[in-house]
């Protein structure tokens, strides 16, 4: 976890030219609001991201969403839909090409006894290839007589297999749906999905976590464009692969509960050849998805499909939606015994109202689609699934004229059983090492994304590298609309000193949005001077006066914005809205549903801070430079990167070979062990790490300040991908605009090398 010592500082150059004012600055209203505004500031983006999420469904309404422009063709096929359903493939990573291949015996390997069997069906414990090195593995249930269908069982993610197959004593009947799609002649599978306990989150030689297996797959697959879902989604599409290279012209059905209804819910709108799906404790609105577990975020989710889009993508095909209890979570494992950093997040069971609006949302998609509606809602007895009325409609449309048996026939073994705790285990390796395999491939990814980018010149790599910020903007910060209320500056006077006044500075930036920080003033501006200016920024749980406050000197920012102001900078100190523990994480839950981050509401801040400070008769426009500790290292990267109106940056204690420090599984700083879950950028791995960040920042100049100890790294992994700063830097011939300071201390800003740099590289005091 993060500790104060982890705390971000940014810094902006600003030049002043006129003489010293009073309380409020010229042209500025005086500021009347007083408390935290730090607090007021996390308030106002939690209105601002409710807001949109209950509005969020009007962006996807059929008129003007997604689907408007959508035309039925006249061949249709169950391939039809693909161009919408790409988009969703890559937000959940099932994008990938799959292996093909038999489906293998895994109890006994190689033999074909059954591991049980009843008059009606045998089952077999099996495994098939996926991709790479991923397995799905789970049991097969092969009807004695000639299959009249192919069906995919999954059940909730911590029931195993065995539970739907009627291989656990006292099971209640209605969770051995898997026997009854058997009993009536249906070849099923069902693949064992990853649960939610945390035995085996985190590296026994580094530090284990109590976060659940899904999690600690969510957070490195999610910087690498993947997801758990995803991973989840392609083990039953290579099932359908398989049924329908096996089974010529039998017609495919999927049935999921919970988890497994996430599942077959996802898994039914990317692939048109199931033909008909049942999804069970599961189905709802999906606006207040951040109260759910984090590995269910979706990146930009909200803004394309909610659960109804999701169940229209399935076209013509019958879908039954059931509203049955959804499985009761409060919450992650338990904290215990060093085990901690998981990310909250609860499973309620929604109201059968709001599942009943949301499935009516559900049929107005089909039709506007041209289909017929085929979603049924059901609602069994309190606490049932899978109820003989959705089995009824599901089997009626794969065979009309099979039956469901109402007496369950159950298996009884006949060799010996899979451990399923032997069986979870593989399958979370296997995903984990197939992360760090996309891992280790990041640095090959990232170099085909950036081959249109042509540093030829100075002047080519600003044009070609223009699309790269517009992409770094919108697709991994995120970006709010454009704005065009007022910036209604409001200021008031708080320091006198000999040496410099300041002033405390409110901003609007659009509803429920605004900007505040310190301002620092030095007295000895001329008329007509124009100073450059040093934005300073704090760190985590920070504030504005941690810089600015007069004759202040902690162990991190060692009151660098005032310190500056006493050399003839103008200052200003911005308040960040990293800060409120929880609250600010809750944030960033709100907003990656709607294609948003905390820095897409810190860059808008900064524009406007920017846009404000270059009106200033004491400012330099064209010298306004940043400076930031950790979170405000990480926003010396990611503001500058999008912001042309900062002429340089320097990252204080947060420059690292970032990918790795997000996804290692053996490093212990990586963020795979603690609880900065809000942390995670959708697919920067494939993307940008910090030197593609400082490659959008180029050629203005860019520095990195480095404690020896601090703790955020080490020197090996900075000195490694600064060293890909610098060489491009210097084959622009730009050498003279970058630099690193490695220096004996910790986690803190050590203002020698840094201060030298800002005065070099913005003339001051003028040479």
């Amino acid at each position: 976890m993060l500790s104060r010592s982890c705390i971000s500082t940014f810094v902006i150059v600003i030049a002043f030219t006129f003489p010293v004012f009073a309380d409020p600055l010229p042209n500025t209203s005086p500021l009347e609001v007083s408390g935290d505004f730090a607090a007021l500031m996390v308030s106002g983006i939690d209105a601002y991201l409710s807001r949109e999420s209950v509005e969020s469904p009007r962006g996807r309404n059929f008129s003007s969403g997604p689907f408007s422009t959508f035309d039925l063709p006249a061949n249709w096929d169950h391939k039809s839909l693909d161009p919408f359903r790409q988009p969703l493939a890559r937000l959940v990573g099932a994008n990938e090409a799959r292996d093909t291949g038999p489906f293998e015996l895994v109890t006994p390997l190689g033999q074909s006894t059954p591991a049980a069997t009843c008059d009606a069906y045998d089952v077999y414990a099996v495994r098939w290839r996926v991709l790479r090195d991923v397995y799905g593995e789970g049991l097969l249930l092969e009807p004695k007589t000639t299959p009249i269908a192919c069906v995919v069982a999954l059940p909730d993610c911590d029931w195993t297999p065995e539970t739907i197959a009627g291989m656990v004593s006292n099971t209640p009947a209605d969770r051995q749906f898997a026997c009854r799609l058997a009993q009536a002649g249906c070849r099923v599978v069902i693949p064992t999905l990853i649960d939610r306990n945390d035995t085996h989150s985190g590296n026994p030689d580094v530090r284990m976590t109590n976060q659940p297996h899904r999690e600690y797959i969510y957070r490195a697959a999610f910087e690498m464009g993947h997801h758990i879902i995803g991973y989840d989604v392609q083990k039953v599409l290579s099932v359908v692969d398989r049924f329908t290279a096996d089974n010529a012209g039998l017609p495919i059905g999927i049935v999921g509960y919970g988890e497994g209804g996430l599942v077959a819910q996802y898994s039914a709108a990317l692939d048109g050849r199931i033909k008909a799906s049942i999804i069970s404790g599961y189905f709802k609105p999906r606006e207040e998805l951040y109260r759910e577990p984090i590995y269910r975020n979706v990146w930009g989710i909200l803004r394309q499909f909610g659960d109804a889009e999701l169940v229209a993508l399935a076209g013509p095909n019958v879908t039954v939606i059931e509203a049955s209890e959804h499985p009761h979570v409060t919450g992650p494992p338990p904290a215990r015994d060093g085990r901690r950093g998981a990310a909250p997040g609860v499973i309620e069971t929604p109201s059968f109202e709001a599942v009943s609006a949301e499935v009516e949302r559900a049929q107005k998609a089909r039709v506007t689609l041209g289909f017929a509606a085929n979603i049924k809602l059901v609602r069994p007895e309190e606490g049932k699934i899978i109820c003989d009325e959705s089995l009824a409609i599901f089997m009626e449309t794969l065979g009309p004229s099979v039956k469901v048996p109402s007496k369950v026939m159950l298996p009884q073994s006949i060799s010996p059983p899979v451990d399923p705790d032997a069986r979870m285990k593989r399958q979370v390796q296997q995903l984990v090492d197939d992360v760090q395999v996309l891992v280790r491939a990041s640095d090959r990814k990232r170099a085909e994304f950036w081959s249109n980018a042509n540093p030829a010149s100075i002047a080519s790599w600003q044009t070609t590298t223009k699309w790269y910020r517009d992409y770094f903007r919108k697709e991994v910060i995120g970006s709010l609309p454009d704005t065009t209320s007022e910036p209604n500056p409001r200021t008031r006077l708080i320091y006198d000193e000999p040496a410099y006044r300041g002033y405390e500075v409110m901003l609007d930036v659009c509803p429920d949005i605004f900007a505040y920080g310190i301002l620092l003033v030095p007295k000895d501006i001329k008329d007509g001077e124009r100073r450059p200016v040093v934005v300073c920024q704090h760190g985590l749980e920070g504030n504005p006066k941690e810089l600015a406050e007069p004759k202040s000197d902690n162990d991190y920012y060692h009151g660098v914005a005032w310190k500056l102001a006493e050399q003839g900078f103008v200052t200003f100190s911005p308040q960040n809205p990293y800060t409120g523990g929880e609250s600010f994480r809750v944030l960033q839950r709100k907003a990656n549903p709607l294609k948003l981050s905390l820095f897409s509401f810190i860059t808008a801040q900064h524009a406007r801070v920017l846009e404000w400070l270059g009106t200033q008769p004491f400012v330099d426009p064209s010298r306004i430079a940043f400076y930031g500790l950790s979170y405000g290292g990480k926003t010396a990267l990611r503001v500058p990167a999008q912001l042309d109106g900062y002429c340089l940056s320097i990252c204080s204690g947060d420059y690292n070979e970032w990918i790795w420090k997000m996804t290692s599984v053996t490093a212990p700083f990586s963020y795979m062990f603690t609880h900065e879950y809000e942390m995670y950028e959708f697919d920067l791995g494939n993307t940008f790490n910090h030197a593609e960040m400082t490659w959008l920042i180029c050629p203005r100049p860019f520095m990195v300040e480095r404690g020896h100890s601090d703790g955020v790294g080490i020197d090996e992994w900075v000195a490694y991908e600064y060293a890909r700063t610098r060489r491009h830097y210097d084959a622009l011939g730009l050498g003279d605009r970058t630099t690193i300071e490695f220096f004996n201390g910790p986690h803190t800003m050590h203002m020698v090398g840094t201060f030298d740099f800002l005065r070099t590289q913005l003339n001051w005091p003028p040479r």
